[in-house]
């Protein structure tokens, strides 16, 4: 008799898939009151991102960031929400207390249940749709059988949807396949390979290392392109190296223990070759950490009701039913890897403009009860080459959670949302009301209060009049004078970035919103810093309301890279360790009743905060006579670090 124990479970939206996209679905739904079950075959959240593998997290910032007030790339909603936490409680950037925060977040979910070390191996579908599947957990000897409404296939490997019968696409495909300039002449199962990063440290002593065996060797002609010990950069001794890739002209699922082992071999023989023959000063340097998790970049890509392409990525085509953005250069790589020394490690095509991302490049095309995010989505190989970072994935992730959330409340299957042009509506101000960026879109919500007020500040300085928290946008994404973006370059940005190291200056290319949808402007409340803190916004009605939550959207540097990285040289272009220096630490909310003109009573203060978006919900307590209000007043007493106040929106809702 099996010692295996059977366990029935039921929700709305089954999550299958841990990682960045998985967590902030799950999470995204859940806030909205949806009952979600997140199953994730490891020990640990983060996926690439997590201890077992120590990827940072790159997306639209690309190579280069952004600018100041002028171009704001970095992904907002959870996965910003996710960094500043990070980069505040986790300043000795320890991959372990990564996975444990990405932990606490989905335990402080009442709606949301976590199955760790469990993995969905059989998908029972009637009639077009998912009924339920079966989930495995070894080390507890259970078997689960979970019923949903929903399933959101976010493992990266597509394992759910696979089980589904969900068709997939796979490798690459030929130049006629959907019309890319960039692609090859003839598709091949190809894929881009995976990598077992190291990480290093100085010691202050002499430390030997012998070699196995069975290591790679390597010579000097092995790294022409392919450079290590660089300060600076993510190519420094301490952790390493991207580039050490190899497994892409295999199954990258099936083969997956082959490529382990083979990997491992790869990377200690890079090292010692870096310790033993490269002639480098590394006498006191030892291995302190390698890992026995590939970092996985390709397998299946679901066929979905669209097919994202390279030309709707490089044009940034508008998608009416967007829900998340990207801008990560087409990174392609070699598929042979490390096997390949003479071609770059990397071809990385600029994207010019930021572009949408569909919610029908993340529906099954013949499953009616099955979304997908992150690097599984409906996209060929080169679209795919841009969209699979994870930040774009944490995006997409919030974004299809947001969809599965308003979906169960209106009662409509996944298949049938983007033909619902009011779900789609309502689906896009619910991701603008959580943080989430959308090109072009604007708040609209006819509830928000805050848009029948008249606006008014105790200083403000040009640019950033306090009327701006009203204009619907909460970022700049115009950036530079076309010259200044798309000067020519490079056809692969590699090439520019060898020429960095080399040079130490680097010539940036960035990626900003398309002109028809830019919409320039700082969009955001600048006090003047002459006049100092405290510095106040007032929000005056022109009839009394009731008030019963304040949304506020502070500015947090979304010009600027920030992402928890093993690598010193990349950190060392972020604020890590500390909050954002333009964020508000300290205020207060204030408001005016028709029963005492011209009195202000506190009903909320905050001290400490670091976060970009906070939601305050007022309650009687707190607030007597919330259903008499006149106006409302922020007001600023301290920031951390920045001489005035910034707010980039405030949103009220009854």
């Amino acid at each position: 008799m099996s010692v295996v124990t059977e366990k029935s479970l039921q929700c709305e939206l089954l999550v299958a898939g841990g990682g960045l996209s998985g967590v902030c679905c799950a999470l995204a739904a859940a806030r909205l009151g949806t009952k979600v079950i997140l199953v994730q075959d490891r020990p640990v959240l983060g996926g690439n991102a997590s201890s077992e593998i120590r990827m940072h997290v790159v997306g639209a910032t690309g190579l280069h960031a952004g600018l100041p007030l002028t171009l704001e790339p970095r992904e907002g909603g959870l996965i910003e929400e996710i960094r500043l936490e990070l980069a505040v409680r986790n300043p000795q950037r320890s991959p372990a207390v990564a996975d444990l925060i990405l932990y606490e977040l989905c335990r402080a979910e009442p709606n949301l249940t976590l199955l760790l070390n469990t993995t969905v191996v059989a998908a029972r579908v009637v009639a077009g749709r998912i009924v339920d599947v079966t989930a495995e957990r070894p080390s507890t000897e259970d078997r689960f059988t979970i019923a949903a409404t929903m399933f959101a296939d976010c493992t990266g490997d597509g394992r759910l949807g696979a089980e589904a019968g969900a068709p997939c696409l796979r490798g690459r495909e030929g130049r006629d396949s959907y019309g890319e300039p960039l692609a090859p002449a003839q598709g091949d199962a190809k894929t881009l390979g995976s990598t077992i990063l190291f990480q290093a440290r100085r010691h202050d002593r002499p430390m030997p290392f012998v070699a196995p065996p069975w290591v790679r060797k390597f010579t000097a002609a092995d790294f022409k392109l392919r450079p290590f010990g660089k300060s600076g950069s993510d190519l420094g001794l301490e952790y390493g190296y991207w580039w050490i890739e190899w497994g892409g002209c295999l199954d990258s699922i099936k083969d997956g223990e082959r490529i382990r082992d083979e990997l491992l071999g790869i990377t200690l023989g890079v090292w010692n070759y870096i310790k033993n023959e490269s002639g480098l000063d590394v006498a006191h340097w030892a291995l302190d950490w390698i890992g026995f998790v590939p970092g996985k970049r390709e397998s299946r890509r679901f066929l979905g009701q669209h097919v994202l392409t390279a030309n709707d990525v490089l044009g940034s085509r508008p998608f009416p039913d967007a829900i998340a953005f990207g801008g990560w250069p087409i990174d392609t790589h070699p598929p042979e890897g490390v096997d390949a020394p003479a071609e770059a490690p990397c071809t990385q095509h600029h994207v010019p403009w930021l572009y949408d991302l569909p919610l029908r490049s993340c529906v099954a095309a013949t499953l009616r009860n099955l979304f997908f995010a992150g690097r599984n989505i409906s996209a060929t190989h080169l679209a795919f080459a841009s969209t699979r970072v994870m930040a774009t994935c944490a995006a997409m992730g919030q974004g299809v959670g947001t969809a599965a959330a308003l979906a169960l409340r209106a009662g409509v299957a996944p298949a049938d949302i983007a033909a619902d042009s009011d779900l789609i509506a309502r689906l896009q101000q619910q991701l603008l009301r959580d943080d989430a960026f959308l090109l072009g879109a604007a708040n609209c919500d006819p509830a928000d209060l805050a848009r029948r007020a008249a606006v008014t500040a105790s200083s403000a300085q040009p640019g950033g009049e306090p009327a701006l928290v009203l204009s619907g946008r909460t970022r700049a994404v115009h950036g530079p004078a076309p010259a200044a973006h798309a000067a020519a370059g490079p056809a692969n940005h590699w090439e520019s970035v060898l020429e960095e190291l080399e040079t130490g200056r680097a010539r940036p290319h960035y990626t900003v919103a398309p002109p028809d949808r830019a919409r320039p402007g700082t969009h955001r409340w600048m006090s003047d810093p002459a006049a100092g803190l405290p510095a106040w916004l007032e929000l005056r009605w022109p009839e009394p309301v009731a008030v019963r939550e304040v949304g506020l959207i502070f500015d947090t540097g979304l010009h600027r890279f920030l992402t928890l990285s093993q690598a010193d040289g990349y950190t060392r272009r972020m604020h890590w360790g500390e909050p954002q220096p333009e964020t508000v630490r300290d205020y207060r909310l204030e408001v005016e009743t028709t029963a005492a003109p011209g009195t202000w009573r506190t009903v909320h203060t905050e001290r400490g905060n670091y976060q970009r978006r906070r939601v305050h919900r007022l309650v009687a307590a707190e607030a007597p006579a919330l259903a008499d209000i006149r106006a409302l007043r922020l007001v600023v007493t301290a920031t951390h670090g920045l001489d005035h106040a910034r707010v980039c929106e405030v949103r009220v809702y009854a």
